[in-house]
């Protein structure tokens, strides 16, 4: 028994992992106790050395050094002073008037609003819970079917995995070694195309379904004319200024990541100050909030790492690289392996866990099959979308079921009987998105150019056409003197001409 745990103890370190994860033990903890735990055993059995753990001092320390990381509360702290300061709701409010006359029209509007959101925010959690509590009455007081309508909603608001400032893509960059820049421009395309499918999934609903996605009956439209269009100026202009603030300046160079987050955190501020929404309550909670979570990133990340460390000790990586690599279809095979084990495990585990236990063995493999890691990082991105949508563990649907109506209620406004909005409803109203999801997947396989063309790769170089030449030591030689051209005693030119 001790022979076969000796021979296979990677395969049998990554079972037992899989085993404490399904047995409903916190991620973290998991995956450190796992690593310290066959750490032990490794040195028991004389695979390992003692000063093997000597190295985790420095790992973790290495981690708190990590000016990349600092981008996740910058980003997460903006995303909830915008969500609590009223930013949400007076989007939401506008574009649903500017929409409102055309079928689908509030759908047409979340989803214009979740893409805005997600560039300003980056956060799932924030733009989910904003337009359900703002959309989701209004969809239903005007006859939106449910299914679509919280589908559409918990959809919206996975935007803010893909489109940058997402903080998934920070993690993936992280975990892959690559800049943070690039990854965000890599993502920025497909992103604004994921966005577009989901518009044309209400439009095709529009065209088969029209009793499904209503427009606003006319007493509903509040504002029309100059009235509305000089309401969608103001409404639009502070947000598109914070975007560019924080993106613009990181696609051109000007600032990182991390500064560009920062300056987000600081214009959210300011918004909110001007909106005379700025509080105490309101900074606590948005301080509260963005400790907690970038508390649980750290926390995974140290567990992580404390993982990774034995697991490649004992071999582990090479293990998933022969495991991989040894797939037919090259390439293509491995792609299609990797995407299905995320999306198979996006049923139990959420982003960030993917992102830290998934990506590190995946991105090495990756990386020797000669995979752009830029390209395989939004690829997964899109992939990890998934995790928030997959019935019945999304996050995002929980999201909108803690908001959504438990129980029949009257409607402010019509003073009518309203019926609950049920779980399976907004599971089934998932499920059309998930597929436009995968199918996004497939489009960024067949179509690596989605993600490339964000990218400024600078000129291609074929390293085989590439030509160094010498100069001979002939060529070299300094001038002779004036007037000792031709002297043959010319002692200087008589060196030269021997050698």
């Amino acid at each position: 028994m001790l022979a076969f745990i000796a021979e296979n103890l990677a395969p049998v370190m990554f079972g037992a992992l899989v085993l404490f994860l399904l047995m409903g033990f916190p991620v973290a903890f998991a995956l450190a106790a796992n690593g310290l735990v066959f750490g032990l055993i490794g040195i028991e059995l004389g695979l390992l050395t003692p000063a093997l753990m000597q190295a985790l001092p420095e790992r973790v320390f290495g981690i708190m050094r990590n000016d990349t990381l600092l981008a996740i509360p910058f980003f997460t702290f903006m995303g909830l002073i915008l969500e609590r300061s009223g930013m949400a709701e007076d989007l939401l409010d506008t574009i649903g008037q500017l929409f409102g006359p055309i079928r689908g029209g509030l759908a047409f509007a979340v989803i214009f609003v979740g893409a805005l959101l997600a560039a300003t925010t980056g956060v799932v959690a924030a733009s989910v819970i904003s337009m359900g509590l703002i959309s989701l009455p209004i969809m239903l007081r005007y006859g939106y079917d449910r299914r679509i309508a919280s589908g559409v909603i918990a959809a919206s608001g996975t935007l803010a995995q893909i489109i940058p400032p997402s903080l998934v893509l920070i993690v993936l960059a992280d975990q892959l070694g690559r800049s943070v820049g690039d990854m965000y421009a890599g993502a920025l395309i497909p992103g604004l195309v994921l966005t577009g499918l989901y518009a044309g999934y209400i439009i095709l609903t529009a065209i088969i379904r029209p009793e499904a996605v209503p427009a606003l009956p006319m007493e509903a439209r509040t504002l029309q004319g100059a009235k509305l269009f000089l309401r969608v100026i103001t409404t639009l202009v502070p947000p598109l200024v914070l975007i560019f603030l924080v993106l613009g300046t990181i696609f051109l160079g000007i600032a990182t990541p991390t500064e560009g987050g920062a300056m987000g955190a600081a214009g959210a501020i300011l918004l909110a100050l001007a909106k005379r929404k700025l509080g105490w309550s309101l900074m606590r909670q948005a301080m509260d909030s963005t400790a907690k979570l970038s508390s649980f990133v750290l926390f995974i990340l140290i567990g992580s790492t404390v993982f990774g460390l034995v697991f490649r000790a004992v071999n582990g990586d090479l293990w998933v690289e022969h495991l991989l690599t040894g797939l037919p279809g090259g390439q293509l095979g491995f792609l299609i392996v990797c995407n299905i084990l995320v999306f198979v495990l996006a049923f139990f585990l959420d982003f960030f866990e993917l992102a830290f236990i998934i990506v590190p063995l995946l991105g090495p493999v990756a990386d020797k099959l000669g995979i752009d890691l830029i390209w395989f990082g939004v690829l997964l991105g899109v992939n990890m979308q998934t995790s928030f949508m997959h019935p019945p563990f999304g996050f995002a649907l929980f999201f909108l079921r803690s908001v959504a109506p438990k129980t029949d209620y009257i409607d402010k406004v019509t003073g009518k009987l309203t019926a609950k909005v049920t779980t399976g409803q907004i599971y089934w109203g998932a499920v059309p998105f998930v597929i436009i999801q995968l199918i996004m997947v497939a489009l960024v396989i067949a179509f690596p150019s989605l993600v490339d063309a964000g990218l400024d790769r600078g000129p291609a170089i074929d390293l085989d056409k590439v030509k160094i030449e010498i100069p001979s030591f002939e060529d070299n030689a300094p001038p002779p003197f004036p007037g000792q051209e031709d002297d043959p005693n010319n002692d200087i030119m008589k060196q030269f001409q021997q050698k």
